[in-house]
């Protein structure tokens, strides 16, 4: 069961603009307090100040939630368990305390409720080594079987972005570059990969939308490089990552622990500046999508 929120409920049978939001980015899974706080704040200004109204997604108590009320905001805030796409049906039939929802369970749930734009920070993707382990996220699929545009900066940056870009390639996903020709690399802006498509603002983001779904395809996925006040170097940035990823093997982590582990030594090596980029990049990605998603509604 899916419960909207009153303002998304009102906003959506009035067809003006709603952008979905994940929850675990804001959750204990996701930065660390009391990051996670400003980005919830942050994200909900951003989408509003764009004319649009923020949809939080997440699972309190059995039900799945489009648009958590601002007085239940601490609950999301606490929660310690991820709830993706497989695992919503466990979560109302069970009766989960709480979840907060990945990529894949925000898209599947925007879908549902008739959200056409949904923001994230990065999306996940194939994972390095997966040729070996077959470990390839949700995210692609849901976003390849669901009618939503999500705008991201790119995937996050110790996957294997070749081999995410040509799985979404298989998956007829378009991945469109927003004001740049690069696939974005989450801490930093370009990864040196070519995205095929490019819009240079939200009319023609929502346009690219709006075709795919006269066509009856899937989602899109709409890339926005962080901004470059906020971006990391690239070279600091792969020695933490690759050193992370040594320790993952050595302690043979495997699926939804691998990222908390890497951001964390991520935070650590660039002694907190990771959090102060994701902030930016999650701000950014919001504001975005709020224009997309007015230009959409006025559509």
């Amino acid at each position: 069961m899916i419960v909207l929120g009153d303002e998304v409920r009102t906003a959506l049978a009035a067809q003006q603009p709603v952008v979905a939001l994940e929850s675990t980015i804001f959750s204990n899974l996701g930065l660390p307090s009391p990051a996670n706080a400003e980005a919830l704040e942050i994200c909900v200004s951003a989408i509003r100040e764009e004319g649009a109204v923020p949809a939080l997604t997440a699972v309190l108590d059995g039900v799945i939630w489009a648009g958590v009320p601002e007085e239940l905001y601490e609950r999301v805030l606490d929660c310690s368990v991820k709830v993706a796409a497989r695992g919503l049906a466990a979560a109302t039939s069970q009766q989960f305390p709480s979840g907060a929802t990945t990529v894949s369970a925000s898209v599947v749930i925007a879908d549902r409720v008739g959200i056409e734009v949904f923001a994230t920070g990065g999306i996940g993707g194939v994972h390095r080594e997966s040729q070996l382990t077959g470990d390839v996220s949700a995210d692609l699929d849901a976003i390849a079987r669901h009618q939503v545009m999500v705008v991201s900066a790119g995937a996050k940056a110790f996957l294997d972005l070749p081999r995410t870009l040509e799985y979404l390639e298989t998956q007829s996903v378009p991945v469109v570059g927003w004001q740049t020709d690069d696939f974005p690399a989450f801490y930093t802006r370009s990864s040196g990969l070519e995205v095929t498509h490019r819009v240079d603002d939200a009319r023609a983001a929502a346009d690219f939308h709006l075709a795919r779904r006269a066509f009856g395809q899937g989602g899109t996925l709409l890339v926005v490089p962080i901004p470059s006040v906020a971006e990391l170097d690239r070279d600091e940035i792969d020695r933490a990552i690759n050193t992370s990823l040594e320790e993952v093997r050595d302690l043979r982590l495997a699926g939804p622990s691998v990222t908390p582990h890497v951001l964390a030594a991520v935070e650590k090596a660039t002694e907190g500046d990771s959090v102060s980029a994701n902030l930016a990049l999650a701000r950014n990605n919001a504001s975005v999508a709020g224009q997309v998603a007015a230009a959409i509604a006025a559509q």
